[in-house]
């Protein structure tokens, strides 16, 4: 689990075991994730944080991400079935979005959601049907509830909408003004929404207040942490080519460089015939916008790039579409055909490649700051002290990283009751059988339990993990334990042995 999938579980481990949760303007994004993981939890039978599994959470980004494969066929009457089957079966093996899709964090509930407002807008447009005025209105307070950031997306769809308006041609497809009942129902849908999610379902009506106030909080502090600032060719360096130490190289620059082809095609008119021109021009605007701003933005985490690449995407299955149309000779046909299918059968690999082999190596460009597995042989570790333990899962425990940087040790170490996270060794006021902290303070560290350990009670500590564990890549950690409790553990250990 990464350090934010882990903090995403906790929150909502808080809201299993308290029924109650908070909507935090400082940190931690809107509450749909948090609400929609109460689903699958349910329907599981996990009703505690310790219950939880890495399935439960992650099974909620993997349904989001399986609906956004889909609903390029809601469009399919606009932009045509070969150029919607393209773009369903590009984003299904986009490695990108199938790494992401398994990620518990709210970039593919953000992006599935702002993706349905748009489709739900356009078959609005069409058919002037009220259920699809409440769909956008419904679907778009989902996008505000997901993530800040679905503000850069509302902008985008405004000017992209404002573009295509005053420069629609008579002989295009014709945008139909909305009527005002339905705008008002959409309005209303919209504020239900808005008003259920951020209020807690009325348990916090500070959080509507809050819910706006976030975006000061956000701006002030957008480009103060170095450590996510990134110049403004870092997205597109990630999906062109990126290759890092004996890994493989990975390049989703195919999708890239036909997005760019079909956005010349949707300019020019050609291999575009019978296509709704307002939407691809919709399309290509609001890509274009997406993918400057977000480039613009000093801070960047690689997920984010998923909002404008949903776009690219779409520009890319009319770039395929439109070629092989434009190629009069069936065997031309056949030799672009194969072509797709050449780079298709690429992405596929790599998507493989990216969530099942490199799935936490940093050779793979869309891991960041993941978590190592040494982070399972800690779980494990502490798992087969505390059986030594005679109060078992009630072992005292003491995790100290400086600022607080020791996640996601709280998901690995849910089970246990008695664990006490601190920043400092100063905070340690009582000492523990088992204590894990970062390498640099371990001189620190040991002085402080020796202090703080009351007269004759004195325990020798010595390392609980016999190599050296990585919490992140150059993030290291140390083990302790007392002496008394590993001569528990070892003799325990050769009982166990002698069984067998």
């Amino acid at each position: 689990m990464h350090g934010d999938e882990a903090v995403h579980a906790y929150r909502f481990g808080q809201l299993l075991d308290a029924n109650s949760y908070r909507y935090d303007p400082t940190e931690f994004h809107g509450p749909t994730l948090n609400y929609f993981t109460l689903i699958p939890a349910l329907l599981s039978g996990q009703h505690t944080y310790s219950s939880l599994t890495e399935i439960t959470l992650r099974i909620v980004p993997v349904f989001f991400g399986l609906i956004l494969v889909l609903m390029p066929l809601l469009l399919m009457d606009g932009v045509g079935r070969p150029v919607a089957v393209v773009a369903a079966a590009l984003t299904a093996i986009s490695p990108a979005f199938v790494f992401y899709s398994r990620y518990y964090i709210p970039e593919m509930l953000l992006v599935c959601f702002t993706f349905g407002m748009i489709v739900s807008g356009y078959r609005y447009a069409r058919s002037q049907e009220w259920i699809w005025a409440l769909r956008t209105g419904v679907l778009a307070a989902l996008c505000f509830a997901t993530k800040e950031t679905s503000i850069i997306a509302f902008g985008a769809i405004i000017v992209a909408l404002a573009i295509v308006l005053l420069t629609r041609k008579d002989g295009g497809a014709v945008l139909n003004l909305v009527r005002p009942g339905h705008l008002v129902l959409a309005i209303i849908g919209a504020i239900v929404v808005w008003g259920l999610f951020y209020s807690s379902f009325f348990k916090n009506p500070t959080g509507l207040i809050d819910s706006f106030r976030t975006y000061a909080i956000y701006f002030e502090r957008a480009g103060h942490n170095q450590l996510h600032i990134h110049p403004w060719y870092y997205y597109l360096q990630l999906l062109i080519y990126n290759k890092d130490g004996m890994g493989p190289p990975w390049t989703e620059g195919f999708i890239v460089v036909m997005a760019l082809v079909g956005l010349i095609f949707i300019v020019s008119g050609r291999g575009v015939t019978g296509l709704d021109s307002n939407l691809l021009k919709f399309i290509a605007c609001y890509t274009v916008i997406m993918t400057v701003v977000y480039s613009a933005i000093p801070y960047k985490t690689p997920w984010c790039l998923l909002s404008f690449y949903q776009g690219m995407i779409l520009l890319a299955a009319v770039a395929v579409v439109a070629a092989v149309n434009l190629l009069g000779r069936t065997l031309s046909r056949i030799i672009m055909v194969l072509f797709f299918l050449v780079f298709a059968t690429d992405l596929c690999l790599e998507a493989f490649l990216a969530s099942r082999v490199y799935d936490v190596n940093a050779g793979n460009p869309y891991v960041y700051a993941h978590t190592t597995k040494d982070v399972l042989t800690i779980a494990r570790r502490v798992g087969e002290v505390s059986r030594a333990y005679p109060a078992g899962v009630d072992m005292p425990i003491l995790v100290v990283c400086p600022d607080g940087d020791y996640w996601p040790l709280p998901w690995y170490l849910r089970s246990f009751k008695n664990v006490g996270y601190y920043n400092d060794v100063n905070e340690i006021r009582t000492p523990a059988p088992v204590v894990i902290a970062y390498a640099g303070i371990q001189e620190r560290l040991i002085g402080r339990l020796f202090e703080i350990s009351p007269a004759g009670q004195k325990n020798l500590y010595v390392p609980l993990f016999d190599k050296g564990i990585e919490l992140r890549p150059q993030v290291e950690l140390r083990g302790y334990i007392t002496k008394d409790l590993w001569d528990e553990w070892q003799s325990s250990k050769s009982d166990s042995q002698a069984g067998k």
